[in-house]
C-alpha cells in the first residue's frame, strides 16, 4: 500500500463519516418539521418550519456533492 492509497482511504472514511452525520441531521430536521406542522397553530411556527426546510435542502445538496466526490476518489 502506497501513501496515496492511505490518503484515499482516509478521504473516503472522512466523507463517509460526514455523510452519516448529515443524514442524521436531515432525519432530525424532518422530524422537527413534522412536529411543528402537527402542532395546534402551525402558522405560529412558520419561520422555524421554513428554516428547517431550507436547511434540509442545503444538506441534501451537500450529500449529493459528497456522493459525487466519493465516486471520484
Amino acid at each position: 500500500m502506497c501513501v496515496c492509497d492511505s490518503s484515499k482511504e482516509s478521504s473516503i472514511e472522512g466523507l463517509a463519516e460526514a455523510r452519516q452525520q448529515i443524514d442524521s441531521i436531515v432525519h432530525k430536521l424532518e422530524k422537527t418539521v413534522h412536529t411543528l406542522e402537527s402542532k395546534g397553530e402551525p402558522q405560529r411556527y412558520r419561520s422555524q418550519i421554513t428554516l428547517a426546510h431550507r436547511r434540509i435542502k442545503a444538506l441534501t445538496i451537500a450529500l449529493g456533492l459528497i456522493e459525487k466526490e466519493m465516486k471520484n476518489i
